[in-house]
């Protein structure tokens, strides 16, 4: 076998596994917009529908750290080919993490079916969550054309979806400090919230893998984080 059929059947398999990537990018973008829909809607079915669909996230997971594994086995890639295949892994485990970050939601969503809704704040969440999904569109746009400057975009960013977070929080205190009946309701939103936060932080993960893979180097500076008073609250870094 020739060294040119060698690079060709190499391009091949990480062509491969990069569109495995995309395919899991989209399932996960629409899963975050499902959960969203499903608490803005108190609609229990589509929350049921986003917990069984992790399961195909799981799978592709799976698959791509397969096949990942297979080409360093393989092809034994050095320098900028090893950071690619490294960064196809760090990236399917971040987009994993999302997902089961959605089936959260899809799980105190259906609990939540069964309370009062609380003012606007499920609004306010699907804002929060339509912006998380739209940083994990410019992510993967970023990592597919190897764009420096959208991926920094895009983890700088994620102050902005930090802020939002604590507007919620302080929103939560206020309406359980009214009214006692609203705990039980204000602790799942809470939540809820807070694992959108976190979906934030795994698509600014995704986005330094971007930086590394092009640069080969992470950013210098600390990632930007926004107002951590409720973090503090509950004791949390």
């Amino acid at each position: 076998m020739n060294e040119s059929h060698i690079v060709s059947s190499y391009d091949r398999d990480l062509e491969a596994v990069q569109a495995l990537i995309m395919k899991m990018g989209g399932l996960v973008e629409e899963s975050i917009l499902n959960a969203a829909q499903c608490l803005v809607e108190n609609d229990g079915d589509l929350a049921t529908k986003v917990r069984r669909g992790d399961k195909a996230i799981d799978g592709l997971e799976e698959r791509i750290n397969e096949e990942a594994a297979r080409m360093i086995a393989l092809r034994q890639p050095m320098a900028r080919d090893l950071r690619t295949v490294l960064s196809v892994i760090k990236i399917s485990g971040n987009l994993e993490r999302i997902g089961d970050y959605s089936k959260n939601i899809g799980k105190r969503t259906i609990a939540l079916t069964e309370m009062p809704q609380i003012g606007s704040t499920a609004g306010s969440i699907r804002r929060m969550a339509r912006s998380v999904e739209q940083m994990l569109k410019d992510a993967l746009d970023a990592y597919i054309q190897r764009d420096v400057e959208m991926a920094r975009d895009v983890w700088a960013r994620d102050a902005e979806v930090d802020q939002m977070y604590t507007a919620l929080f302080r929103e939560f205190v206020t309406h359980m400090m009214e009214d006692p009946r609203n705990i039980s309701a204000c602790i799942h939103l809470h939540f809820i919230a807070k694992n959108i936060e976190r979906m934030g932080d795994h698509v600014t993960s995704i986005a330094e893998q971007v930086i590394y893979l092009v640069s080969g180097e992470k950013p210098d500076e600390d990632r930007p984080k926004g107002d951590r008073s409720s973090l503090e609250t509950f004791g949390q870094t």
